[in-house]
């Protein structure tokens, strides 16, 4: 039988071999590290698909070198900043049901006027941070 979870507690990690494997639950950044020793084999190839409600704006940026990241806007709405190589920067405000795709090695952000809910596809081996 099939257990049900909520994307929001539980990510989940699609592999190679079309592979489906819940997470444990979001405890803090040494999670990612984790979450790429728990899945070395898939490499640049895997992704995690998360959910998170924001109430604020994102505190730094980030960027997946290996791979695009695609971003759906379940509730609410928000502002998504994309900083490219050359330094330009692309505003692209996401409103529920739709979605954006984060180019790879595209920094980052987001904007949030009140509440947004997003659930992210992410190509995550190598993601980088920077403050905001």
């Amino acid at each position: 039988m099939t257990e049900t979870r909520k994307l929001a507690e539980h990510w989940l990690h699609l592999g190679l071999g079309a592979t489906a494997v819940p997470q444990p639950p979001f405890d803090g950044m040494e999670w990612y590290d984790a979450y790429g020793a728990r899945h070395p084999g898939d490499g640049a190839e895997g992704r995690l698909v998360s959910q998170y409600t924001f109430t604020e704006d994102w505190p730094g940026w980030e960027m997946h070198p290996l791979g695009e990241e695609v971003v759906i806007c379940i509730d609410g709405s928000m502002a998504l900043t994309q900083e490219f190589p050359d330094g330009t920067r692309k505003v692209v405000q996401l409103e529920t049901g739709e979605y954006a795709i984060n180019p790879r090695g595209v920094w980052h952000i987001a904007d949030v006027a009140e509440r947004a809910t997003a659930i992210f596809i992410t190509a995550g081996e190598g993601t980088q941070h920077r403050p905001r």
